[in-house]
């Protein structure tokens, strides 16, 4: 079994919008967000050494600066992976969910409620978001296992961490936008030669 803590980003200069695939950055909030997150984690190590053999990270940059950084501090190997990027939201980029309701309020509904049937205009769709993120998975368990890692660091989004809390707890995909994935925060799981996925305790 290996052990994989996600973090998600902190507080962006887009926070109030659908970012997605928007290449937006870190606040000073948001930098300080993960950085007290990562300090309660380390400060949890039962011994002084770190206990992540190594960090992934999304591409975007409020996630993988951060990953540039912890690694620098720790002298920890850094994986880039492309598949960890959050949802792709379309024409539906960049604008706060409140724009969205007044002008397309079905629309909006229609996704919140079941968004494996409703795909934004020019977005990705629920399956190929979920394909995807397999993959990012699957690259992990690989490279962990050829390195004989055993725990590491994810730097991703809240829509990659909602949908392996999905796997993890067998709920259908339409339930992914009703899971937690607070900003800043860890959320830890267990992935297993099978290649199933099990959620510890937040």
């Amino acid at each position: 079994m290996l052990r994989i803590d996600l973090l998600r980003h902190g507080e962006t200069t887009l926070g109030h919008t659908l970012r997605g695939s928007t290449d937006d950055e870190l606040t000073e909030l948001g930098w300080s967000q993960m950085q007290r997150t990562i300090n309660q984690a380390t400060d949890q190590s039962l011994s002084q050494a770190l206990h992540w053999d190594v960090v992934f990270s999304s591409p975007l940059k409020r996630c993988q600066l951060f990953a540039e950084n912890i690694t620098r501090q720790f002298q920890l190997p850094l994986v880039q992976e492309t598949n960890l990027q959050e949802m792709h939201f379309g024409d539906w980029e960049g604008i706060s969910t409140q724009e969205i309701y007044e002008n397309e309020p079905e629309s909006l509904a229609q996704f919140w409620q079941q968004p494996t049937q409703f795909t934004p205009p020019n977005a990705e769709t629920m399956q190929n978001f979920h394909t995807r993120v397999l993959i990012a998975l699957q690259n992990i368990q690989r490279l962990m296992l050829k390195n004989d890692w055993q725990y590491a660091l994810v730097v991703t989004h809240g829509g990659v961490i909602k949908l392996l809390k999905c796997l993890a707890l067998n709920q259908p995909l339409d339930d992914l936008l009703k899971m937690s994935a607070e900003l800043g925060r860890l959320n830890s799981f267990m992935l297993h030669a099978d290649f199933s996925i099990c959620l510890l305790e937040e």
